[in-house]
């Protein structure tokens, strides 16, 4: 009966590294799920945890250097600039700031002064949330190698019992051979 069931396994579609261990693709996706929901987890904890220790000052800087920090606003800016160069160079139109463009150099050294902290800010926090998620992981694969350890622990005393067992059975039959 068992051997009419191992026959009905789909033929093997995956191994994994190192292992040899055969898995079929409903074994597949079931440890990819459960991975998929651990990692989610976690995540969804940790995200938790930032909420409740970040502030609203800390999630704005956060939002300042995503945005300070992104495509978008060098494209926006880009174009700030040059509207403002246009602007002040042509002769049609009244000039605010007449180059060297003094007000300009002043806007920048104030866009300068106050987003670079903000960026660091963010950086900082960045960093220690890092650092959390390294510590967690250490913990993780620090059980899992304990894990290991007890596994390969269990194979080893396995291991003995079946040698003892065989040297048993292998004294038997030459008992069973002696006595004939």
């Amino acid at each position: 009966m068992a051997q009419a069931k191992a026959k009905k396994v789909p033929p093997v579609d995956a191994t994994i590294n190192g292992f040899d261990i055969e898995l079929n693709e409903q074994h597949k996706g079931r440890i990819d799920n459960l991975v998929d929901i651990y990692e989610k987890r976690i995540l969804a904890h940790l995200e938790e945890e930032y909420d409740k220790q970040t502030g609203l000052g800390g999630k704005l800087a956060d939002r300042i250097a995503a945005f300070g920090g992104s495509w978008k606003f060098i494209l926006y800016f880009s174009c700030f600039l040059a509207v403002w160069i246009v602007w002040n160079v042509l002769g049609f139109t009244r000039h605010f700031d007449s180059p060297p463009f003094i007000l300009l150099n002043l806007c920048l050294s104030f866009l300068s002064a106050f987003q670079a902290p903000i960026i660091m800010m963010s950086q900082n926090r960045q960093t220690a949330r890092d650092k959390h998620e390294a510590i967690i992981d250490f913990a993780i694969n620090y059980k899992a190698e304990q894990e290991i350890d007890d596994m390969q622990g269990h194979l080893h005393r396995i291991e003995a019992e079946l040698q003892e067992l065989k040297t048993l059975l292998m004294n038997q039959q030459k008992s069973g051979k002696d006595a004939e």
